[in-house]
């Protein structure tokens, strides 16, 4: 995980996925921000033309993860044209079989997914795994700056890795 953290594969490709990453009281958290802003230069510099938000509801919360997110990249005058919601996803595996839905219904072919560096790795396999054609671009700045909260961050992450190797044996995939 940590060595594949700094993968990055940017790309032109059909569209950029960001994976949801929580709300504060309808408003996209800290972490969410750097992956939106991420997102936000791929789009603007050419590299993908359509934004697909993912992130459901939180039953703590009022909005979907995406209708934050929509809301967030709206106020930096992005045209609702070219953003695209997913608000059905719980678990990272679920964005991508929803956010596949979309592009297959779209017409497209490959995306871009931003997420922070060590989430990346299992977000692929969960894009190879659902059939999306992914490039890694992991946000070059993150959140999680101290030793402490990145610590925190790689036990979790290493965690859900776990959880999701076992539902990848029972084919388990939603």
């Amino acid at each position: 995980m940590v060595r594949y953290a700094q993968t990055d594969e940017t790309r032109p490709a059909d569209c950029v996925i960001v994976l949801g990453a929580g709300t504060w009281e309808g408003e996209v958290s800290p972490v969410f921000a750097e992956r939106l802003r991420h997102a936000l230069d791929l789009y603007r510099s050419g590299l993908a033309p359509k934004i697909i938000l993912t992130g459901g509801l939180d039953p703590r919360n009022t909005v979907t993860d995406a209708e934050a997110a929509r809301r967030w990249v709206e106020a930096e005058g992005i045209p609702a044209q070219d953003v695209f919601m997913e608000e059905k996803s719980r678990y990272t595996h679920e964005n991508f079989l929803y956010a596949g839905e979309i592009m297959a219904k779209e017409g497209w072919d490959d995306a871009l997914v931003v997420s922070d560096p060590l989430h990346m790795k299992r977000a692929m396999l969960c894009a190879r795994d659902f059939g999306v054609t992914a490039y890694s671009s992991p946000t070059p700045t993150s959140m999680y700056r101290s030793t402490g909260a990145k610590a925190k961050f790689l036990v979790r992450e290493t965690g859900c890795m776990i959880v999701y190797g076992v539902w990848r044996l029972f084919g388990v995939r939603s």
